[in-house]
């Protein structure tokens, strides 16, 4: 039996492949709660095994509210991975959080609703796991995500408290005050319940969060009130592309490590 990959990639919005992986294979995994969003692609970056999951599923087919998370994290768990790189798309909150940053989060609030948020959903047999989140991202794990940044020279805005919102549609400009207020730096819809299940499957989880647009309300400064702009989507999109070749940079060092 070959050696589990040594990382794992959870792609989000635009970050559907991991180009650069070296004799890829799908691998479709049933778990007890059901597939993952898109089989896991597993290949090599400079020799080391590096798995990759589109949490959206090919063509972002899935909505952040319907991903099913737990299947996803289960099926990573059943390859044998250990620590997992999730890149989750947020917009920016505060001053530090302009389009274009890329973000390594430290914190992170749930606002989220109605989500399978634990594989203890179910009564069932052995004991319920009160899993520790004080910390929701591994300590360890995203130290080694800035190092492998640094040493690659791209740029990581931390520490930073992400705000999980349930969506699929933008946040209101009382929504984004309210989460200003409560200390979020930046706003996603796929943080959660992504990291809580990571942990109760004592896996190493990290986010990258590549900032996109500003939240709603939130100007040049990231702070006070502006004119009411619809987000664009063009610009959106215009800030992923430009984020993808630093993400694919911080991947190949990590996997090195």
């Amino acid at each position: 039996m070959s050696a589990a990959p040594a990382l794992a990639v959870i792609g989000g919005t635009s970050l559907y492949d991991l180009p650069g992986l070296e004799s890829p294979r799908e691998l479709a995994i049933e778990t007890r709660w059901g597939a993952p969003s898109a089989p896991i692609v597993v290949g090599r970056i400079d020799g080391v095994e590096v798995a990759f999951l589109a949490r959206h599923g090919r063509g972002h087919a899935v909505a952040p509210h319907r991903v099913n998370y737990r299947a996803n994290l289960a099926a990573l768990d059943a390859l044998g991975v250990r620590r997992v790189l999730a890149v989750n798309t947020v917009g920016g909150i505060s001053s530090r959080m302009a389009p274009g940053a890329l973000v390594l989060p430290d914190q992170i609030i749930d606002y989220t609703h109605g989500r399978e948020a634990t594989f203890w959903a179910e009564d069932g047999p052995g004991t319920m796991r009160h899993a520790e989140f004080g910390e929701p991202y591994a300590p360890a794990f995203r130290a080694a995500v800035a190092a492998a940044a640094a040493a690659v020279g791209v740029s990581l805005v931390e520490p930073a408290t992400y705000g999980a919102t349930q969506g699929p549609r933008f946040e209101s400009i009382a929504e984004i005050a309210r989460m200003a207020r409560d200390g979020c730096d930046v706003v996603g819809m796929t943080g959660m319940p992504e990291a809580a299940l990571a942990r109760e499957l004592d896996l190493d989880y990290a986010c990258i969060a590549p900032v996109a647009n500003w939240a709603a309300g939130c100007d040049a400064r990231g702070t006070g009130r502006r004119d009411v702009l619809p987000i664009s989507l063009e610009e959106i999109f215009a800030h992923l592309a430009r984020a993808t070749e630093p993400i694919l940079q911080i991947v190949a060092a990590l996997a090195r490590t």
